[in-house]
């Protein structure tokens, strides 16, 4: 499947949220990639139950880690967006593009500053000044939910 926008996971922590984004993408069209390793098994009962029944509706890519999502993303062409905590543009500010892969890291630690560096740009969802950060399907669910408006 060819989706005109896709949401990477960098090795999720949470079963449960890696599936209710699975279940969201696949109500909205939205491609999924998982960059491995996940910090559970990719088959387990909560990833299951927080899909449902849409995971078979997912169009889910496996990536077995960082280098085999980055050459298959330079080989695409596509721009990759990363969402973090540390960035300063907000994502409602920000003009997306079909073939846009947004790449929300770890609920546990984010992402590494290597992957920061490959991000074509940064974003983040402003929040108040105490708050450390956001759920990761909940920050899914907005930010995509932005980029399928601006899509149309």
């Amino acid at each position: 499947m060819n989706c005109r926008l896709r949401i990477a996971l960098y090795q999720p922590d949470i079963a449960g949220n890696t599936g209710t984004i699975l279940r969201f993408a696949a109500c909205l069209g939205l491609g999924v990639d998982i960059i491995e390793p996940a910090g559970f098994p990719l088959s387990d009962k909560a990833l299951k139950r927080a899909g449902m029944d849409y995971l078979e509706m997912a169009a889910l890519t496996r990536h077995v880690d960082w280098h085999a999502f980055e050459e298959w993303r330079k080989a695409g062409s596509r721009r990759l967006v990363l969402l973090s905590t540390k960035a300063t543009t907000a994502y409602t500010s920000f003009i997306f593009a079909e073939g846009d892969i947004l790449l929300f890291g770890r609920e546990s630690a984010g992402v590494p500053d290597p992957v920061h560096q490959a991000a074509d740009t940064r974003l983040t969802i402003p929040m108040q000044g105490t708050a450390r950060s956001i759920n990761v399907a909940l920050s899914v669910a907005m930010v995509a939910g932005e980029a399928v408006r601006q899509l149309g």
